[in-house]
């Protein structure tokens, strides 16, 4: 290899530059933008930068020649054409921010003494004879959907395919990259505009390698590129089966179809993945789900009992199954050192029809994964849509990954709505439960049966009913347990902040809001789910203590003074005494005395003008511990009912509330417990 310390002036002196369709696309997010931006504006006044290494590949005149709008730089103007192996991100940063100075320089004034115009010529693209076609001196290679959105949505020119749908994880970062860069520029003086001009094409160093024809240019990238921003294995595959299918003894016409489909699948993949741009999805989560839908049976099969079906081991098992024993030169037949000098053939059957098979299944399933992900942009059913969102209000709650894979299997297998509906009851239901009980308290299923039943789908060693019957059978078996209830009241009453601090809170309550809200006569929605499922910041609570935490009034200790401390605490953590807030507020109002809490004049904050589980506590006339009480065993019905989870009798569910005391302490007649759990009246 040969090596030079170059900037980016002589960089791009008589040459063009294409990222090959091994590559990944633009990685670069705020962070790395941040450091990048951080060090050009620290680089002292004659100071020089080294930005890192520069790995470029010559591109042979077989590849070039089909190159018909960049032939004429090539031929005529002696331009070399490269391909770059290590770099990208940061040549690309480089170019972005360069099209961002073009962009905030709207008077066209000389930059370094340098006209926009030559400075386009020199980075951006030249023309043959000032004509309409374009050779653009940076940019991919054709089949990259970034090719077409570099040039109209970043170098802001015109094409004749523009209106093509080309957006992915990687477009959308380009696209961010220039708006960071013009954001920040928009707030500096034309001289200190210019002086990042300077500093960005002179004193920005790059360290340049031109590898030679003995090396392997796919090795070299996964190589190289496990440096700064790390690939993802989703990125790492591509390149491998791209190296694979120029090793593969097949037709010519064969390997290029089979290279043209793996950029399809991974432009299809990319687009889904960044389809929604409030909700970009992880690359290799989707792989990792993949993986067991396609190979699940292949692996654990014949695995399960070294590495059981722990989540915790499943990401490092897919990556190297794929890119270490499965997707390797070896198991194509191809003649390698064994290690010991000895030259032998290995052959585990991956050839053409394997890595094609393969890629087809990557490329089909992924908006299988969208959907499921994304459900209100999906043609699913009006139930099918509501009841995933609702588990994916649960999923961090319960912690647990894995029914996403059987979904994912589930919808590729079974078209039918009623079917998956079923499915999604089940999995919403589990999910729920997890959230009730301790790690040890055991279940009738763990995380793993989940996989199990994915992989036991997919292979076709069970049919759509025989996981409807096995989820169900589970399901049964739990609620079938005499101990349940018990457990659940143990880890509640464990809880030092009770229901409060039960990760299921935000989940229940909204859930409880959506009760009352269909037996509303609007039914409007008045709780949004992404405002409530956080606290807004350190000082505003979406999750309000009715009798507040800190009850230092008069209004609240004359109420309350006949309870105890841990009684008030019980008191003030019970599920009867919590209510979500559909406009969150500073905390400091919630100690506020509770016909303040109500409502005020001029006050939109107050219970009367929130949502539903709001107006039901306004109507209340005074908030005492029997208040608390009798709401907390109206939630408890309703916690009974949409779950199908029972209390023995009203002792029991006085017991899981925790504050069976206030019977006593407010002199209630406990009489017939049937009367309990309607409506509890003061003794006469």
């Amino acid at each position: 290899m040969k090596t030079n310390l170059l900037n980016i002036n002589k960089i791009f002196t008589d040459r063009i530059f294409r990222i090959p369709d091994y590559q990944r696309g633009y990685a670069w997010t705020n962070k790395q933008l941040k450091d990048f931006w951080n060090d050009l504006r620290q680089l002292e006044d004659g100071k020089n930068h080294y930005v890192g290494v520069l790995t470029l590949e010559d591109v042979s005149e077989s590849v070039y020649s089909t190159w018909h709008d960049d032939l004429w730089i090539i031929e005529s103007k002696s331009f070399s054409p490269y391909y770059i192996v290590d770099g990208q991100q940061r040549l690309t940063t480089s170019i972005l921010l360069l099209q961002a100075i073009l962009e905030v320089n709207k008077e066209n004034k000389k930059l370094n003494y340098s006209t926009p115009d030559e400075i386009k010529k020199r980075f951006i693209f030249d023309s043959k004879d000032d004509g309409i076609s374009r050779s653009y001196i940076f940019g991919y290679e054709k089949d990259n959907p970034s090719y077409e959105f570099l040039k109209t949505k970043i170098f802001n020119e015109k094409s004749d395919l523009e209106n093509l749908e080309q957006d992915t994880i990687y477009t959308q970062n380009l696209f961010n990259s220039k708006n960071f860069f013009i954001e920040r520029l928009n707030k500096l003086s034309f001289d200190e505009i210019e002086d990042v001009f300077k500093k960005i094409t002179q004193h920005f160093l790059f360290n340049i390698y031109s590898m030679s024809d003995d090396i392997d240019v796919y090795i070299t990238f996964e190589t190289m590129n496990n440096r700064g921003k790390q690939l993802s294995i989703l990125e790492l595959l591509k390149n491998r089966l791209i190296f694979l299918s120029t090793k593969l003894k097949c037709d010519t016409s064969d390997s290029n179809k089979l290279r043209h489909s793996i950029n399809e699948a991974w432009k299809s993949v990319y687009h889904f993945l960044g389809k929604n741009k409030e909700h970009v999805l992880d690359d290799d989560t989707f792989l990792l789900n993949h993986f067991f839908y396609y190979f699940g049976d292949k692996v654990l099969s014949n695995e399960e009992e070294r590495f059981g079906y722990h989540h915790r081991n499943l990401r490092g098992l897919y990556q190297s199954y794929l890119l270490e024993n499965l997707f390797t030169i070896r198991n194509l037949g191809v003649v390698v050192d064994d290690g010991n000098g000895i030259e032998k053939p290995l052959n585990l059957n991956v050839d053409l029809n394997v890595i094609y098979k393969y890629v087809q299944s990557i490329k089909s399933s992924v908006q299988t994964w969208f959907d499921i992900l994304n459900p209100r942009l999906s043609n699913f059913s009006t139930e099918e849509i509501r009841i995933l969102e609702k588990i994916y209000r649960l999923e961090r709650q319960a912690e647990n990954e894995m029914f996403l894979i059987l979904v994912m299997v589930f919808y590729e297998k079974v078209s039918k709505a009623e079917d998956r509906i079923r499915l999604l009851t089940y999995i919403e239901n589990m999910l729920f439960f997890s959230t009730l009980v301790e790690y040890r308290w055991r279940l009738e299923w763990d995380t793993d049966d989940f996989l199990r039943l994915s992989i036991k789908l997919s292979s076709g060693e069970f049919d759509k009913d025989q996981v409807l019957n096995g989820l169900h059978s589970m399901w049964i078996e739990t609620l079938a347990d005499k101990d349940l209830m018990s457990g659940i009241i143990k880890n509640f009453n464990t809880y030092s902040r009770g229901f409060y601090g039960w990760d299921g809170i935000r989940y229940f309550l909204y859930e409880y809001e959506d009760y009352l809200r269909k037996g509303s006569k609007t039914k409007r929605e008045k709780l949004d789910w992404n405002s409530f499922q956080e606290e807004n910041d350190f000082d505003h609570i979406s999750v309000e203590h009715i009798y507040p935490q800190t009850a230092r009034r008069q209004c609240w200790a004359s109420k309350y003074s006949h309870y105890n401390q841990k009684q008030r605490a019980q008191l003030k953590n019970s599920l009867g005494n919590l209510v979500p807030l559909s406009k969150p507020k500073n905390s400091s109002l919630s100690n506020k005395c509770f016909e303040e809490k109500k409502s005020r004049k001029n006050d939109t904050v107050g219970f009367a003008y929130g949502c539903y589980s709001e107006n039901e506590i306004a109507l209340e006339k005074d908030w005492t511990a029997i208040q608390i009480l009798e709401r907390g065993i109206k939630m408890a019905q309703f916690f009974q009912k949409r779950w199908n989870i029972k209390f023995e009798n009203d002792e029991q569910l006085l017991k899981f509330l925790g504050i069976g005391f206030v019977i006593d302490k407010e002199g209630l007649s406990k009489g017939d417990y049937r009367d309990i759990t309607r409506k509890l009246t003061r003794k006469k």
